[in-house]
């Protein structure tokens, strides 16, 4: 099983793809995660995987680093990204929102950083992960012939592209629209199509966004407008943000809404859907931490 303190949809796709190949695969975890990574493995598709497990020490100077960390766990691992990375090494993060590579980047070098984002839906089934391979969207990266290489040799859907800014603005869009609305509600997805209510929060969380994006010259039209390889989202479909939620866990709400707010002041451009966002969403988590509960 997957550790929580890895985005477990991000980690188990490339555990899966990455393994076919002639390389030495490896998780990177320190302390009691190390030891139960070490001792459950990755269940992916009802195939038990166990790739290498290393500390960061031990990981010291890898040609490719890909960080799958869920946001909030991103401060506390920049030392150890740091002492995994030597002169030579890539970095590609894959985790959600806008600005993780500019926050490793500030650590490590900007030379170091490809750009990159992942579109993968997975599912836990008992101790396990799920996903259809076939209708995974995959890796979306800049241009770079090492990665290339190495990609074109496993099982993982990618494509590169000369727009990888405007391509992670376009996946933060979706993600912001699609994951926030649904959380405070706690409903499937099925909301956005049944309700018009749901679909003006929707629409003013994206105005706001692309506010912010026009303002940095980020243009979303170039972004290839393809967004599935074919597969429905049932209407019961619940997206990361609530998932966290139902399982009392911290959400991304900082990466997400947090994010937008700190431009928007930034940038003198007003927040206020996604301001009332956020601060519904740190109560419910506060709720869930236990802080208050009033009958």
């Amino acid at each position: 099983m997957v550790d929580d303190q890895l985005d477990g949809s991000i980690t188990i796709y490339q555990v899966q793809g990455l393994s076919k190949c002639d390389i030495q695969l490896s998780v990177i975890a320190k302390d009691e995660r190390n030891e139960r990574l070490k001792k459950n493995g990755c269940l992916i598709n009802n195939i038990m995987y166990h790739p290498e497990v290393l500390t960061p020490k031990e990981a010291h100077g890898v040609d490719l680093l890909i960080v799958c960390l869920k946001y909030n766990t991103l401060p506390d691992a920049l030392e150890d990204i740091k002492q995994i990375v030597d002169e030579h090494t890539l970095v590609m993060s894959l985790m959600n929102g806008v600005d993780s590579e500019q926050i490793i980047g500030n650590q490590i070098g900007m030379q170091h950083m490809v750009y990159s984002l992942i579109k993968v839906a997975s599912h836990k089934e008992g101790l396990g992960y799920v996903f259809d391979p076939e209708t995974t969207i995959g890796i979306v990266l800049e241009e770079n012939k090492e990665i290339d290489k190495l990609f074109s040799q496993s099982n993982l859907h990618y494509r590169t592209t000369s727009y990888i800014q405007e391509e992670i603005w376009s996946k933060f869009r979706l993600n912001v629209t699609k994951n926030l609305p649904q959380a405070i509600l706690g409903a499937g997805v099925g909301c956005y199509s049944d309700s018009d209510h749901m679909k003006a929060i929707q629409s003013g969380l994206k105005d706001e966004l692309e506010a912010i994006a026009k303002a940095k010259d980020i243009d979303m039209s170039k972004a290839d407008p393809s967004a599935t390889r074919g597969s429905a989202v049932p209407k019961t479909a619940r997206y990361s943000t609530l998932q966290d939620l139902d399982a009392k866990r911290h959400t991304e709400i900082d990466m997400f809404s947090g994010t937008i707010m700190k431009m928007g002041k930034e940038l003198n451009i007003p927040t206020p859907y996604n301001e009332f966002v956020y601060h519904i969403i740190k109560a419910m988590e506060e709720k869930n931490d236990g802080l208050f509960e009033y009958k």
